[in-house]
């Protein structure tokens, strides 16, 4: 983790020099106005966004030790987490959250948003943000497979090994969480399909469903210590992480599949009712700086601003060998956003009720 001084020099730097004056709540404050008036809220609370996931501890730690600001969470799936912020409306618990990628969309459409830039914008590219600022993607993950090797003789590294072994394989909540939803789309682009064409995927994981082989848990450290699946189907960033973490380990292997994969990405989003508004504008802030972006690598994340990084030597030995993801393909999010509106009732009729 890095030190105060050291995070510091880094978000004034990803900052910069101008600042705007003050304007009214439907601009953006001046960072200096920011600072001051999320000091004085000195709370957030956010949602899916877990101290194990993608490091979110050194964001907090670092927004605690530079802003004193307390943080807490509550973990839940992208669909959960808009779901909450749209029923609790003007009696918000909820000041930011982190969804997958076809989920920014789907809240700004909600009109559950608030928008907000971060200083970096020019810097994230245009197909991960939204121009009004309501979302942008802060990292990118990979579905990777986490394989308990020690209990597999045969370490599946294909979608097409996969379904060919008899492994318990855990794809988490499909149709509710992003990471899930994304498995289901990298099994059918490997098996020749693509985001309107999951049918491969469906026909494939049915079997499993039927010989009680599929586990539709979301994946956790706790789950692989206690080996729940012979293979984890899980983001890159999480495998490693969750891995990091187990005192076994030296039982698993991760690896992206070799017959295909895809690239998708995690957005935040600010609550357009917020109880602390400013804390959740500049915790968007850090996590965009340089600081906040080096916070997320050391989760095992690629950051979203990576190309304009220079990351610790230690942060990048860390990752999974960049060959392996000669066979994944960036989501295209234009025609994902819709399709996935169909895939819970796909998944039921076609997997779990087949």
């Amino acid at each position: 983790m890095i030190n105060r001084r050291h995070a510091s020099t880094l978000l004034a730097a990803a900052f910069g020099a101008a600042a705007l004056p003050a304007r009214p709540q439907s601009a953006q404050p001046s960072l200096k106005d920011l600072e001051r008036l999320a000091r004085a809220e000195g709370r957030l609370a956010s949602v899916g966004m877990p101290d194990d996931w993608a490091n979110w501890r050194g964001t907090w730690a670092d927004m605690q030790r530079l802003y004193g600001i307390a943080h807490v969470d509550s973990d839940m799936s992208s669909a959960e987490e808009i779901a909450k912020i749209e029923a609790e409306k003007g009696n918000a618990s909820v000041d930011i959250g982190d969804v997958g990628f076809e989920f920014g969309a789907i809240a700004k459409a909600r009109g559950v948003t608030r928008a907000y830039k971060p200083t970096t914008w020019a810097q994230v590219p245009d197909w991960a943000k939204d121009a009004d600022g309501h979302w942008a993607l802060a990292y990118t993950g990979t579905i990777a497979f986490a394989v308990n090797a020690k209990r597999m003789k045969n370490v599946p590294r294909s979608w097409k090994a996969l379904f060919e072994s008899n492994a318990r394989v855990l794809i988490g909540e499909v149709g509710r969480a992003a990471q899930a939803n994304a498995g289901v789309l990298a099994a059918a682009i490997a098996l020749g399909g693509d985001e309107t064409r999951l049918q491969p995927a469906l026909a494939a994981f049915a079997p499993l469903a039927k010989q009680h082989r599929l586990v539709t848990t979301n994946g956790s450290p706790a789950l692989m210590e206690r080996g729940e699946a012979d293979v984890f189907i899980l983001w890159d960033f999480n495998a490693l992480s969750y891995r990091d973490k187990i005192p076994n380990a030296a039982d698993y292997e991760i690896m992206i599949p070799s017959d295909g994969s895809v690239t998708s990405g995690y957005t935040t989003i600010l609550n357009k009712n917020a109880p602390h508004p400013n804390a959740a504008m500049l915790a968007r802030e850090y996590i965009f700086s340089d600081a906040g972006q080096t916070q997320l690598a050391r989760g095992n994340a690629r950051p979203i601003r990576a190309d304009s990084l220079a990351l610790p030597e230690d942060v990048r030995r860390k990752l999974i060998d960049g060959r392996e993801y000669a066979k994944a393909r960036a989501v295209r999010p234009a025609v994902w956003t819709d399709e996935v509106k169909k895939l819970p009732r796909a998944w039921q009729h076609d997997v779990m009720d087949a």
